[in-house]
């Protein structure tokens, strides 16, 4: 059975928000977000590097000139007492990790999760709230930003997005009401009006779940099928994209155990594999997947390392060479390390260390796989790990206040 296409009506279940550390400083209207960065960078890369801890995993020695310098994206929640005012910017050190403070990027509203265009020119942000909108922010070549609007999702609650790998359509889910949807994008990284809309009708939501949950959608690395995980149904779904129309059609359905809580999956290099955060029941899930049909076959739920309490992981990374998964768990405070066996389909658990914040909702790697950043919802902070030889992580100087930390985005 299909799910059904019509407009959402599920209320919210709201994120939690905590009180945040103090914030980036604002930066009103339109003005230089990257001239800034770049500014912000040439400041840094003239000061001293950040010290690594005794205790680091050895690593080989950084060139110490020139200190390569990246741009780093924010997501907060701008309706939250002491929350943001929109996108943070800042500037990380390639090398030793340091953040530095950028401006911010205004006019965006509830930017809890960021995605950027394979162009590199634009990036997308939902806005989670009722109604659930995504919203377009033109980072342009001279140094300045434009946020280009925002467009209706026609659900609430909009918690994730991702670009389709053809930069022609944005795929956002909507959490409160369980549905997905899909627009164009313009040459310029502006978004068209909505050319479809799903709403998960079917299995019944799971145990307690109140309803469909729609809480990430991303393509297969295949390129051919487009994956929804839904928390609510303990399902994940794989549609087909009609790149011409720009509407969506279910090809199989994967379903989890009862009251499971699939939250958030990530793909192996090799494109047979995914790894699949299981909130409720705190799992991780290996699961097999077909390129050919779209079908996702997972397997048993595995040990987080985090004990028998409610662990809630929340998100899965993998390793650019594939060779090691991370995993975010927001009850302990933990981020867990597996290794990856027989080309992806076997994980084994190594080792769990501290995540140095409270509640880490999300994480994301440097480009090369060096870093690894942790958004930390309730400390209002992000926290930086060395990645080792053998997969390690080292905890690298202070947690960088950032007002509810919710979404950080490296930019290559």
């Amino acid at each position: 059975m299909k799910p059904s296409r019509h407009p959402a009506t599920h209320p919210s279940s709201g994120p939690e928000r905590p009180a945040p550390a103090p914030g980036l400083p604002a930066l009103p209207g339109r003005r230089g977000f990257l001239g800034g960065l770049l500014a912000t960078v040439a400041a840094a890369a003239a000061g001293p590097a950040l010290a690594a801890p005794a205790h680091a995993s050895a690593r080989p020695a950084a060139a110490p000139s020139p200190r390569a310098t990246r741009p780093l994206l924010l997501g907060t929640y701008t309706s939250e007492a002491g929350g943001g005012t929109g996108i943070g910017t800042a500037a990380y050190d390639t090398a030793t990790g340091a953040i530095t403070p950028g401006p911010v990027i205004t006019g965006v509203d509830n930017p809890s999760y960021l995605a950027l265009h394979p162009s590199g020119s634009t990036v997308y942000a939902v806005a989670e709230q009722d109604p659930g909108a995504v919203t377009a922010v033109r980072l342009a070549p001279d140094g300045t930003y434009e946020v280009l609007g925002s467009r209706p999702t026609g659900g609430s609650g909009t918690t994730h997005l991702s670009v389709h790998p053809s930069g022609r359509w944005l795929l956002s889910a909507d959490y409160g009401s369980g549905s997905i949807a899909v627009h164009p994008i313009a040459e310029d990284g502006a978004l068209g009006e909505r050319t479809d809309l799903v709403t998960h009708s079917s299995p019944p939501p799971g145990p307690g779940q109140g309803g469909p949950h729609a809480h990430q959608i991303v393509t297969a690395p295949d390129g051919g099928h487009v994956l929804a995980v839904d928390l609510g149904t303990d399902t994940v779904y794989t549609y087909a994209l009609d790149e011409s129309a720009g509407t969506l059609t279910e090809v199989a359905r994967a379903a989890l155990a009862p009251g499971s809580g699939p939250r958030h999956l990530a793909f192996h290099p090799g494109g047979r594999f995914a790894y699949l955060a299981c909130e409720l029941d705190n799992t991780l899930v290996v699961c097999a997947y077909d390129p050919a049909t779209g079908a996702l076959t997972p397997g048993p739920g595995q040990s987080t390392g985090t004990g028998s309490g409610a662990g809630y992981p929340a998100q899965p990374v993998v390793t650019g060479d594939g060779a090691y998964v991370y995993l975010a768990n927001r009850g302990p405070n933990s981020l867990t390390r597996y290794a990856v066996e027989d080309d992806g389909a076997a994980l084994r658990l190594l080792d769990t260390v501290p995540a140095d914040g409270d509640w880490p909702r999300q994480l994301a790697l440097s480009p090369d796989s060096t870093l690894l950043f942790a958004a930390n919802q309730r400390s209002s902070t992000v926290t930086v790990f060395g990645v080792g030889p053998d997969g390690s992580l080292t905890a690298v100087g202070d947690p960088f206040p950032a007002p509810v930390a919710v979404c950080v985005l490296p930019l290559p």
